[in-house]
């Protein structure tokens, strides 16, 4: 990131720590990215909607891109580790949640909304951000995988042919207003 926080494609990402929601060390960027080609990193909420909607795509992503690393970040206002264990046991949730509590990590990544997708490479270098797909389902003749296909591109050593949708979901603070 540079020091305007602006984010371009092609340009570094900023690292970061984080407690996983499950017992553990903190984990970082660096250390989702050991022994990886590269990294998708999913800002997540336990109650959104939207987010749900991905749960059998995160359960089986390591099966699917053994070559990339995965983190999903918690990033939500108020939503505490109570919420995303709750959310990890009623649901089965088998795929890494780290907990980014004060939302500094979506902050620095300028991230407004769950979910919200990014793929980048072992140099922090992003390749990738928005949707994980258009929100339609694989058997609708309009359904788009954002994320896959710009997976398949860099996994395939070629230019992420697009390398930026739009997002959609629930917003990780509130737009209204703040209650102390």
């Amino acid at each position: 990131m540079t020091s305007t926080n602006r984010q371009t494609i092609g340009g570094d990402v900023s690292d970061f720590e984080l407690l996983p929601v499950s017992d553990g060390p903190p984990q970082g960027l660096t250390s989702i990215l050991a022994d990886h080609r590269g990294a998708v990193i999913v800002f997540w909420s336990a109650v959104c909607s939207h987010c749900r909607r991905y749960d059998d795509y995160l359960q089986q992503f390591s099966t699917r891109c053994p070559d990339l690393g995965l983190a999903v970040i918690g990033a939500r206002e108020k939503e505490d580790t109570k919420v995303l264990g709750k959310a990890i046991a009623d649901r089965s949730l088998q795929f890494p949640i780290l907990h980014d509590a004060d939302l500094r990590v979506a902050r620095s990544w300028l991230v407004c909304q769950t979910p919200r997708a990014f793929l980048i490479n072992a140099d922090h270098k992003l390749l990738y951000r928005g949707a994980i797909d258009n929100f339609k389902y694989p058997k609708d003749p309009e359904f788009v995988p954002y994320l896959d296909n710009a997976i398949d591109d860099f996994l395939a050593g070629e230019t992420v042919r697009r390398s930026e949708t739009p997002g959609f979901g629930c917003p990780t603070e509130s737009v209204y207003y703040h209650r102390s």
